[in-house]
């Protein structure tokens, strides 16, 4: 991700990012600090809904995009991994196709809250929280 700062903070009752900065049909990434080590995260954007994946393929544990902040097929339709073209359900993070099918995404609880998407796990903490508005 960015290089910056190495300031951590607790994101418990506190906002991931402002919602308007993920757009809309798009996606966005973040970078965590969680008990296990940093791992990322992906916001997806459909309509007034918003879903939180970790950026983790479950086939075979790389990271989905190879574009920052890009997730979804052309299409925008699904959530697609760039490594094996693995296609994923927005809405349920569901493979349904390519070498991990049957398999899901991780999810990862949020909330849209006063225009805000807020974590809901108070043991993951946002790295580089100067980067996210």
């Amino acid at each position: 991700m960015v290089a910056g700062s190495r300031c951590v903070r607790p994101v418990q009752d506190q906002a991931l990012c402002v919602l308007d900065t993920v757009p809309r049909d798009g996606t966005r990434g973040f970078l965590l600090e969680t008990p296990r080590g940093s791992r990322e995260l992906f916001l997806v954007r459909r309509g007034p809904t918003v879903y939180a994946y970790l950026n983790c393929c479950p086939h075979t544990g790389a990271p989905l995009n190879w574009l920052p902040d890009q997730f979804l097929n052309r299409e925008r339709t699904l959530i697609q991994c760039a490594n094996h073209d693995a296609l994923f359900r927005i809405e349920d993070g569901y493979c349904v196709h390519g070498p991990c099918h049957g398999r899901s995404l991780i999810p990862v609880d949020i909330a849209v809250r006063d225009g805000h998407v807020v974590l809901l796990d108070p043991s993951v903490h946002l790295r580089y929280p100067d980067r996210f508005p």
